[in-house]
């Protein structure tokens, strides 16, 4: 029996410049161990922290990898040091749960690698890419396999124009919209009116940017055979919870401008 899995292969950018190799390691150690703990729960993930600043992971359901990746995007602490993500997804017929990501060798893991190094060859970097195998046993979705990875990846990089074009103010209020889901629970975190949160969730477009994470989820949920969906709402909803808890720790007062 094939078990559908996501893979994401990420990266830091600039990270042997300056002196944060040792805070960044500690930062990557970390959080893999807040991936763990999200996951613990939600299907089955496996994650390693290798090379000093990449982070591995495989995870069930095609949607899994991508939402943690997003995630980890908008609580990512480093701003001249962002992440980037070589993703993939598609079936093994491996059980996860009995796999060695160390020394795993698979189609799809070639595949996150060949999209993390086009990112790392890119002078203006994307944070996600997706790269997907060409089978010659085509079947559902590997039937438009190429098309299906243009598509993903033009959406992506749309998104990626009105991130980039976020102020510093802008991403945080994003960032704690995903989070929060409510303006005013934002606005009484930040000791801003609602009025100035609304303004920068418009200026920011933080509803586009969050709308287009939403519909590519959606999307990648659609692809699974195997109620993997409902991964995809628990493993947000555990993640949100756990930030929140901590919500000092992953967006502490001193950001705030």
């Amino acid at each position: 029996m094939s078990n559908e899995v996501s893979i994401f292969i990420m990266d830091v950018s600039n990270s042997s410049k300056e002196n944060i190799g040792n805070e960044l390691s500690e930062y990557l150690e970390q959080l893999k161990n807040s991936i763990a703990e999200w996951t613990q729960n939600v299907g089955v993930t496996k994650v390693r922290h290798r090379a000093g600043d990449e982070l591995v992971v495989v995870s069930s359901g095609y949607a899994s990898a991508y939402t943690l990746a997003f995630y980890i995007s908008r609580i990512w602490k480093f701003t001249d040091h962002k992440p980037y993500f070589g993703l993939s997804f598609g079936n093994i017929q491996e059980d996860l749960s009995t796999i060695n990501i160390e020394t795993w060798i698979h189609p799809l893991m070639k595949q996150a690698r060949n999209a993390n190094d086009y990112l790392k060859n890119q002078q203006n970097r994307l944070l996600f890419r997706f790269s997907l195998p060409r089978l010659s046993d085509k079947q559902g979705f590997t039937v438009f396999c190429e098309q299906f990875e243009t598509l993903i990846n033009t959406s992506l990089n749309l998104k990626q124009v009105q991130i980039n074009e976020q102020t510093e103010m802008q991403s945080l209020v994003c960032s704690l919209y995903l989070m929060l889901g409510q303006q005013n629970k934002v606005s009484k975190y930040l000791e801003r009116t609602t009025a100035t949160i609304s303004h920068h969730m418009k200026q920011g477009k933080t509803q586009v940017i969050l709308h287009a994470f939403y519909d590519i989820v959606k999307v990648l949920d659609s692809l699974n055979t195997q109620d993997n969906y409902r991964l995809t709402d628990k493993l947000q909803t555990t993640i949100r919870n756990n930030v929140i808890n901590d919500i000092n720790d992953f967006f502490p007062k001193e950001r705030i401008l």
